[in-house]
């Protein structure tokens, strides 16, 4: 080999060398700015988990209450059919007590169903005072019918 040859290989080789400090050099520069956001990314996850954990750690609620319903067994155990569909009208105690029973009855008479669906559905309207008012009553059989005329005259 001359030596023309070996130093020829020689610059070659330095030139590869400077490109490879060069490259390695950029590749540094990008981990630099991954480690910079990667950063500034968790700070951001943990601000987030911590604002989690404030809206999944709700005040200690308290627990449904249990309570009694006048019903018989015969109207708890009655199954509401999947296609049927209730009456879509609350009463909170706040409102007339006759024009809910009205709205109650004429959806009722529109989709049939027996006293005792009736008297399950006519439960589900109710929240609030008037919940509270009708689960006053003892256990005992009811007809809709005597609910009706306890409501009515007892203008919750």
């Amino acid at each position: 080999m001359t030596m023309q040859r070996l130093m020829g290989m020689m610059q070659g080789l330095q030139d590869a060398v400077a490109a490879s400090r060069a490259e390695q050099e950029c590749i540094q520069v990008d981990l630099a700015a991954s480690q910079a956001r990667n950063d500034e990314l968790q700070r951001a996850n943990e601000e987030l988990r911590r604002g989690w954990r404030d809206v999944d750690e709700p005040e200690a609620a308290s627990p449904p209450r249990e309570f009694t319903t006048p019903f018989s067994q015969a109207i708890l155990e009655t199954t509401i059919p999947n296609t049927f569909t209730g009456p879509k009208v609350t009463f909170t105690g706040m409102e007339d007590t006759e024009a809910h029973l009205t709205v109650f009855h004429t959806q009722m008479m529109l989709v049939g169903g027996s006293d005792a669906v009736r008297c399950k559905l006519f439960m589900s309207t109710l929240t609030g005072m008037a919940m509270d008012w009708f689960i006053s009553f003892p256990e005992v059989t009811l007809r809709l019918s005597h609910i009706s005329h306890d409501y009515s005259e007892n203008s919750i």
